[in-house]
């Protein structure tokens, strides 16, 4: 069972998975059923409330501080150990009833003494380490938020390299539709790819396109999405003056004047939120505009362009290795200040370790602005990115944002991925077959069969674009280098991929392992050994049952 709570990076969902299990009738019934003591049931609901309400803080502060890290991978190995116990003591209470012979009565009483002794120290594991969190600085906050987030605005930040394809071409784009009354256009791609600033490139673009506009408005959407203060912010951009309107019918009637029969350019930046009814109250006003009118998104999901009626998607990619070196080499003031040939040599092989994403290179540039060691930049090199503090690096929280805003189950099953090799070609179904043998997958609702649950997961990882189609390899999906650094960071040392492990030994953390010949037969071939190893389990589990049941040695 614990294979289905695998973790430590979605350690609240994971928490919360344990604690529902303490919570349902049946279980509590039959832990109470002098299984193990009332009073250490309590608290381990406690610690486990407790803790679950400083992990969201801890998860964030994990990076760059190596204190907070040990911390969480101490609490999730506790809370790993607390599952494995709660599955020995419903095995018991399901089983134990029927024991017939002296020996057999003996010898499961001490597995139960031994039972309680083993809960007794996992809770109190558990509560010591919820009694560090002055030390640590850790406290709770509401799950999911983030500070990280710095609002944009239309202006464009220094020199933008290697983007006059995409403008010309989402331009040829706009221009496509300006025969329509309203035309929304999203930019889709992961964080940190330039989205805004590709947006901004078209909204600064003085030449004859943006000429033909009447009204021109920047607004950068919060993460909630709430529809009257977003309409209220568009008021504002396009009418500075407008007074302060408290109802939302005010509001829009005001848009909607606002509007009437002028040709508008408006650009809402970083969207997350795909709710269609939301977007249909908060797009009402837009379709008074003049034909030709666009409204232009960003956001880095392309589910959210579908929630928005007629919406058309631009798929952003990331840059040449050429133009990343353009950037690093701008914001690293190379060869201004750090011009040497040594240098240049190993600049080149950090921004391979960029993948495509200007503002990784932006972040390891800047890094190194002022450094003109050898040393120093051999460091960042062999460094992993995802051990920065996030006030050193804009890429961690720029596609750790994305990972916090998956539901607990999406993040057990994107960490996962961290098994794999880096550049690992993958099929859909397999990955899904995988899923399902580890326990990782969300009970099934309705009629929905548990290979339909894992399908909607699938796509709705893809539509968030941490998984990536090759479109050259047939139905075969990647996930970018960065993302699957991040997995592997998140995982820790409940995954070990043996290939990447080299001369390591194995921590006695490690909950999942996939060795290197499975690497190479590859996924479909490797689901084999866990399909069978599953069906291994369970057919010990039912011997065991078997034994109990007629009160056999086992």
């Amino acid at each position: 069972m614990a294979g289905a709570l695998v973790g430590g990076a979605f350690l609240s969902g994971f928490i919360n998975v344990v604690f529902d299990r303490l919570l349902t009738t049946d279980t509590v019934n039959l832990v109470l059923g002098k299984k193990l003591r009332p009073d250490l049931v309590e608290r381990l609901k406690t610690a486990l409330l407790g803790a679950e309400a400083l992990v969201a803080d801890a998860e964030m502060k994990q990076f760059g501080n190596p204190l907070v890290r040990k911390w969480l991978d101490s609490l999730r190995d506790a809370v790993y150990c607390a599952d494995d116990l709660l599955d020995s003591v419903l095995i018991k209470a399901k089983t134990g009833k029927k024991v017939r012979s002296s020996w057999s009565i003996s010898f499961f009483k001490d597995r139960h003494r031994e039972m309680v002794d083993r809960m007794e120290e996992v809770v109190t594991r558990i509560e010591h380490l919820g009694n560090q969190k002055d030390s640590l600085g850790l406290g709770k906050i509401p799950t999911g938020s983030s500070s990280w987030r710095t609002p944009s605005s239309s202006l464009v930040k220094g020199n933008v390299y290697g983007r006059e394809d995409d403008k010309k071409a989402l331009v040829q784009m706009l221009n496509d539709n300006n025969k329509d009354q309203l035309s929304v256009i999203a930019i889709v791609g992961i964080g940190g790819v330039g989205k805004t600033t590709l947006a901004q490139s078209v909204y600064n673009n003085e030449e004859e396109f943006m000429k033909g506009f009447d009204l021109k408005a920047w607004v950068c959407v919060s993460e909630n999405f709430d529809v009257a203060e977003t309409t209220k912010n568009v008021i504002k951009e396009i009418s500075p003056g407008t007074k302060d309107l408290e109802h939302f019918n005010s509001l829009h009637h005001t848009l909607k004047e606002k509007l009437l029969n002028k040709k508008f350019f408006i650009v809402l930046d970083d969207v997350w939120s795909d709710d269609g009814d939301k977007w249909s109250n908060f797009m009402t006003p837009f379709q008074y505009g003049k034909k030709g009118s666009i409204v232009l998104l960003t956001t880095r999901g392309e589910n959210v362009a579908l929630a928005v009626q007629n919406c058309r998607p631009y798929f952003l990619g990331g840059l040449s290795e050429h133009y990343c070196w353009s950037v690093f080499a701008d914001n690293a003031s190379f060869p201004q200040s750090n011009g040497s040939a040594e240098l240049e040599v190993i600049g080149r092989e950090i921004v391979k370790k960029c993948s495509g994403l200007p503002l990784a290179a932006e972040t390891l540039g800047r890094l190194l602005r002022t450094k003109h060691d050898v040393q120093e930049w051999k460091d960042i090199l062999t460094s992993n990115i995802w051990e920065f503090s996030v006030e050193k690096s804009k890429i961690i929280p720029a596609l750790l944002i994305s990972y916090f805003y998956l539901p607990a189950h999406l993040k057990r099953c994107f960490v996962y991925c961290s098994l794999f090799p880096k550049d690992y070609n993958f099929k859909k179904d397999g990955l899904i077959l995988l899923w399902m043998a580890e326990d990782l997958l969300p009970p099934s609702k309705g009629r929905k069969s548990l290979e339909e649950v894992g399908c909607e997961c699938f796509d709705e990882l893809t539509s968030r674009l941490f998984f990536t189609k090759i479109h050259y390899h047939g139905d075969y999906f990647v996930m970018h280098d960065l993302l699957h650094d991040l997995a592997i960071f998140l995982a820790g040392d409940f995954y070990c991929n043996s290939e990447e492990l080299g001369e390591e030994e194995i921590s006695n953390q490690t909950r999942n392992l996939l060795a290197e010949y499975q690497i190479g037969l590859g996924l479909d071939h490797f689901i084999w050994p866990v399909l069978i190893s599953y069906l291994c389990f369970l057919l010990g589990i039912g011997l065991v049952l078997f034994s109990i049941q007629f009160g056999l040695q086992y």
